[in-house]
């Protein structure tokens, strides 16, 4: 197990959620919420994330579509890195209540049926509002042009400084 949550860290923090993808499919968690579309999957690695974090990928580079595809449930106050998608990002809220930031703009709530549109090269950040968990679909788009980049922590000065 310690094994496969290192090998999980230093792929996600190298290639971004669409390398988790045979590491995903092998170490699924069984649980499923009650009313939840789709199974928690793995933890997300703390080296990129503040907070507990699951991610179960649905559609990964071996399906050849040139996406990643997964959902990913934050719990209350859990939130990513700043980080930036080379080839972009789209966002489908299906549960929950959160927060979404790109550098230079003030926070904005994203909650069930929000659609955000993360441009490519932006940096940005999202996560769960402090006492809601979140649940999105994450979609990596053109992801021949790279994954994610990981960038440094959001503070809770950051985090908290919502209004």
């Amino acid at each position: 197990m310690k094994n496969t949550v290192k090998r999980l860290a230093i792929l996600f923090a190298v290639f971004g959620m669409h390398a988790l993808e045979a590491e995903a499919q092998n170490a699924k968690e069984a649980t499923q919420a009650p009313g939840a579309l789709y199974a928690k999957g793995v933890r997300a690695p703390a080296a990129n994330f503040t907070g507990t974090v699951w991610v179960n990928m649905l559609v990964t580079s071996q399906d050849k579509l040139d996406s990643g595809i997964g959902s990913v449930t934050f719990e209350a106050g859990a939130r990513t890195n700043w980080h930036r998608h080379p080839g972009g990002q789209v966002l489908l809220v299906t549960e929950g209540k959160g927060r979404y930031q790109e550098r230079g703009k003030p926070p904005r709530v994203i909650q069930k049926g929000d659609v955000v549109k993360c441009p490519p090269g932006v940096d940005h950040w999202h996560g769960a509002s402090p006492d809601t968990g979140l649940t999105h679909i994450a979609i990596s788009t053109n992801a021949e042009k790279g994954g994610a980049v990981w960038l440094e922590r959001v503070s809770d000065e950051q985090f908290n400084s919502f209004k």
